[in-house]
């Protein structure tokens, strides 16, 4: 009988594991690899937060936000985080929609310059003209670049941009093979401790404020909504947690950029959190009110949507109101579970 029972129980724990399982809803999760905004994917996945909300996610990461919007055409991904600039890029060509933000990385995009060069160029930026930009077009370390050039009183013809990744001005940066660049955290990192690189500038000195965003593809938002307010949720309970719990939170960070091919001090992965404001879920909601007419995320977006007209990569300024929307916050906001969820760390 006991024998019996056993194959019973077994039997029954793996049904309930099986139904466990199919409860689960795959989402197709885009990110880029060892970058600060997308730790709130790897504190769900580290803590089973995703299973809570009925999610199982798979991940696409993409070395820039140039080739993550053109992933999204063929529909290989159905939520994400991205820059501004792509996400404005995404907005125009595919329809993809912002419905939120995963930090302010103004200070973590920057101009930055090999230390023997720093100085003569930091006394007079005049000397900028005909050199050479390694950065990535089309990214918000370009749009900092070019914002940069206009606090100098330089025009964006006045450098020679080359295009190239990350990686790629990385390497040119630290091997002596260029002088200027333009990144983004912890790309800076890298370059101060490889190359005694400096900044330069930085997308905050300029006036320039640029946001990460939350994305998803227009046709999945529309067949499951209640799957992209269940991603905000997961996302804004990474933050709300890791401003509880600092200390495993950077140990976390740490392995994250580290699995991503990047390893980085504890120093700078303070710097990471020090750098970048981040939103709950009441801030969200503030920055997208559009009960002044236009939001504080439409500004910001409006900005960036010119900047991308100005350079020729669009024909005009998308209007954020066709693209960017708090649908799907509000959602967590109006479902008690989904809101304690994600909110539930706020108020250590």
């Amino acid at each position: 009988m006991r024998m019996k029972f056993a194959i019973a129980l077994a039997a029954a724990l793996g049904l309930s594991t099986q139904a466990s399982a199919q409860a689960l809803t795959p989402i197709n999760v885009s990110y880029q690899p060892s970058l600060y905004w997308a730790l709130p994917f790897h504190y769900a996945t580290v803590k089973g937060w995703w299973k809570e909300v009925g999610l199982s996610p798979t991940f696409q990461t993409f070395p820039a936000g140039a080739p993550q919007v053109a992933a999204a055409q063929a529909k290989s991904w159905d939520v994400g985080g991205m820059g501004s600039v792509p996400a404005v890029l995404g907005a125009a060509r595919f329809g993809l929609l912002t419905i939120g933000l995963t930090n302010d990385e103004s200070k973590a995009n920057a101009m930055m310059v090999r230390g023997d060069k720093f100085d003569a160029i930091k006394a007079n930026p005049a000397l900028l003209k005909g050199q050479r930009l390694l950065v990535t077009t089309n990214s918000t370390a370009d749009f900092a670049a070019r914002s940069c050039l206009k606090k100098f009183g330089l025009d964006q013809t006045d450098m020679q941009f080359v295009n190239l990744g990350q990686a790629q001005i990385v390497s040119a940066i630290t091997s002596n093979n260029g002088d200027i660049a333009g990144v983004w955290a912890p790309n800076t990192y890298t370059l101060q401790d490889k190359a005694n690189a400096k900044y330069l500038c930085s997308g905050a000195d300029a006036g320039a404020i640029v946001p990460g965003v939350l994305v998803v593809r227009q046709d999945y938002a529309k067949e499951q909504p209640e799957n992209v307010a269940k991603f905000l949720a997961v996302f804004l309970r990474g933050w709300s947690w890791a401003k509880a719990n600092p200390a495993e939170a950077r140990t976390l960070a740490l392995d994250f950029y580290k699995s991503g091919g990047l390893e980085v001090t504890p120093a700078a992965m303070d710097q990471e959190f020090a750098l970048r404001p981040v939103f709950g879920l009441d801030e969200q909601l503030k920055l997208f009110d559009r009960a002044k007419g236009q939001s504080i995320v439409d500004g910001w977006l409006t900005v960036i949507g010119a900047f991308m007209a100005d350079v020729g990569t669009l024909p005009q300024s998308p209007d954020p109101k066709s693209f960017v929307s708090d649908e799907y916050l509000k959602r967590v906001e109006a479902d008690p579970k989904l809101k304690a969820f994600a909110t539930e760390f706020d108020k250590h």
